[in-house]
């Protein structure tokens, strides 16, 4: 009788180096965006600014497991995907500060980032623009023969237009090397889905009727979204058609804004809610993962949290004092 195969416990399956990384992203993408919302409150940065403390594994996960050739997309809560692909805590602060050193030049925002050098290529303020766009890049790439994908991050109330499902058909149709990740907080703005969708609604076996493969994911544990990710990668290397990642998640702040909801008095949600899933915190998730696997000690996690959050401070005030756009330029790129 042959052995038992035993199960791949996925902790054990990665190495140290790569623990670690992963936990720095985090740190790295959590403490920006706790420090930008911090000096959001003091009405310096005139722009809308949507912030996802809380969703920051699906970003790292998802990014760890492209190239930096492969090219992203993302909507309106768009600083942890621009991060987790490469972009700058520096030149994203410079932006939200409207200075000329953005990443958008001071024009675009928070929610119209870009950085060609690390292929992230644009969010959008438009609901379904992101998965639009990035079936529009698959398909250039389909046809110029490259061996690229294209990723589009986006809400599940994105799942709600029009242009998801003709997105789905033709990236099918065509067999296009696209990756839509749905980021499911269960909230469209302050619409929870239990009044969105009829109940036991699901997102993935939506897309499944496609014939577009879809995978599902833990989206607050950062390993999870790896291991899943690199399923979804690699099969879109090999197979050169659509994947479907469905990651569960939550944001912890208000939809637009640095607050909590319950701080302004809001009530379609409780703190009690909030509460809950702050305790699946992706952060915390991933810190007891390398204690576990003994990549790494209290002191040396402890180190590294307080050495990325001053070098955190140290850009965004760099980038406060940096020089307002010139005005003979205001209307230099406009078509």
């Amino acid at each position: 009788m042959p052995p038992k195969t035993q199960p791949i416990d996925p902790l054990a399956s990665e190495n140290h180096e790569t623990l670690l990384r992963l936990h720095e992203e985090l740190l790295r993408v959590r403490h920006a965006e706790l420090a930008l919302a911090e000096r959001y409150k003091q009405q310096e940065m005139r722009t809308p600014t949507h912030f996802g403390v809380g969703q920051e594994a699906v970003a790292v996960g998802v990014c760890a497991a492209l190239e930096k050739t492969d090219v992203a997309y993302s909507h309106h809560r768009s600083h942890n995907h621009f991060l987790a692909k490469g972009g700058s805590v520096y030149r994203l602060a410079a932006e939200l500060f409207g200075r000329e050193t953005g990443c958008s030049r001071g024009r675009g925002g928070s929610v119209h980032l870009t950085d060609l050098s690390c292929g992230f290529v644009a969010s959008s303020a438009i609901l379904g623009e992101a998965m639009s766009a990035a079936t529009g890049s698959a398909l250039a790439f389909r046809l110029g023969n490259e061996k690229r994908i294209a990723t589009a991050f986006f809400g599940d109330a994105v799942a709600e237009e029009g242009a998801f499902y003709e997105c789905l058909s033709y990236a099918a149709l065509k067999k296009l090397p696209v990756l839509y990740v749905c980021e499911n907080n269960g909230y469209a703005t302050e619409s929870p889905l239990s009044i969105r969708q009829p109940a036991g609604a699901d997102i993935s076996g939506r897309v499944a009727s496609f014939g577009v493969r879809t995978i599902k994911a833990e989206g607050n544990d950062v390993l999870a979204v790896l291991t899943a990710a690199r399923e979804a990668v690699a099969y879109l290397r090999t197979e050169g058609t659509p994947v479907f990642l469905e990651c569960a998640t939550y944001r912890w702040l208000e939809h637009v804004g640095p607050f909590y909801d319950h701080e302004l008095g809001r009530t379609y949600r409780t703190e009690q809610e909030v509460a809950g899933w702050q305790d699946k915190c992706p952060v915390i998730k991933s810190r007891a993962a390398i204690l576990e696997a003994g990549a790494a000690d209290e002191a040396t996690l402890d180190k590294m949290q307080t050495d990325i959050q001053a070098v955190i401070q140290a850009d965004i005030e760099k980038a406060y004092g940096d020089p307002w756009p010139d005005p003979q330029q205001l209307f230099d790129n406009i078509y």
